[in-house]
């Protein structure tokens, strides 16, 4: 991913005194030897209470602004209501400014309903109302990591007469800026489906009630839960990254992966994107859009059974022409 925009603040952070990794304030251990933290690290973040709007469908989480917010969820349009959340241990650090515009996201959405494909109503774009377009920032993790990675596979590399062969190995690992959705507003689809088209680079440091900032979603797990799905994605991602270089062979089964991490450096980012409804034909369908690149977009159409129906026709209908003339000709 390129990036030419200026770099985020850097902050000091203290180290563990025993394997050096990164602590966040708050910690009471060290994420990567468990180490006790020093009390300084462990006692400095302050209990906060934060007033935010829950939504009663989908469950997003917002800061509460009478003076900013609807009552309406911005991510699924659900009744919303007001929860008490007392020191949620994860808060974003960093935001992405939206650098698209409504405008371009109506045209991305019109081109893409355009492109929708031979199976969709063919007065698809035409045809369609766009209901409403909401701009909102949904949150995720963005980490590095260091791992070293033990694992163990059967593939057909050197089997012999048998279809499987074990195979075992360690290899050093690096993870440079994964990224794991924490949203409740978007789906792991939609929020991954977008995600290319996003500048991490462009970040700037988000500071709680401070100035003219854009309302964000929250994240609502403690911090030992988000550890815990940071390092499914590591595992996951190794695991196929170990498939596709390192073990022997083409074809491969029972894949396993245990990891040493060395290093684990967490950020947590509010990325921008816009989410649409549209209506065709009294039906209501949803589209999400990158924004920072209008060409990343994921969402939901009809399909035309109408179409469907007459392919599967004309299949059957060539299918008996075809044993008509073959009768004929013998």
């Amino acid at each position: 991913m390129m990036d030419n925009t200026q770099p985020i603040d850097v902050i000091e952070v203290p180290h563990c005194e025993r394997c050096e990794s990164p602590l966040e304030a708050g910690d009471l251990r060290c994420a990567i030897c468990g180490a006790a933290a020093p009390q300084s690290v462990s006692t400095k973040q302050t209990k906060i209470a934060v007033n935010v709007l829950r939504c009663t469908g989908c469950g997003a989480a917002i800061t509460y602004d009478p003076n900013r917010q609807a009552p309406s969820c911005s991510f699924c349009g659900e009744v919303m209501q007001v929860e008490t959340i007392v020191d949620p241990m994860e808060q974003t650090e960093f935001y992405l400014p939206m650098t698209v515009s409504i405008e371009e996201a109506r045209a991305a959405l019109k081109g893409w309903l355009d492109t929708r494909g031979w199976f969709r109503p063919s007065d698809l774009s035409a045809a369609s109302q766009l209901t409403e377009i909401k701009p909102l920032w949904w949150v995720a993790w963005i980490f590095d990591a260091d791992a070293l990675v033990s694992w163990t596979a059967d593939s057909n590399a050197g089997s012999g007469r048998s279809s499987w062969a074990p195979h075992a190995g360690q290899t050093e690992l690096r993870f440079d800026n994964m990224l794991v959705s924490g949203s409740r507003g978007l789906t792991d689809k939609e929020a991954y489906a977008i995600t290319p088209g996003m500048q991490l680079g462009s970040g700037k440091t988000y500071v709680e009630g401070g100035g003219d900032q854009p309302t964000l979603e929250r994240f609502d797990v403690p911090r030992s839960q988000a550890r815990q799905q940071v390092l499914a994605a590591i595992e996951a991602t190794a695991a196929d990254r170990i498939q596709q270089h390192h073990i022997p062979g083409t074809r491969f089964r029972k894949v396993r992966v245990s990891l040493v991490l060395r290093r684990l450096i967490t950020q947590r980012y509010s990325l921008p994107a816009y989410v649409l409804a549209y209506r065709y034909r009294n039906e209501l369908y949803r589209v999400v859009i990158c924004g920072q690149n209008a060409s990343y977009i994921v969402g939901s159409s009809p399909f035309s059974y109408a179409k469907l129906f007459a392919l599967i026709g004309g299949t059957l209908l060539l299918g008996l022409f075809l044993l008509i003339v073959m009768a004929a000709a013998s």
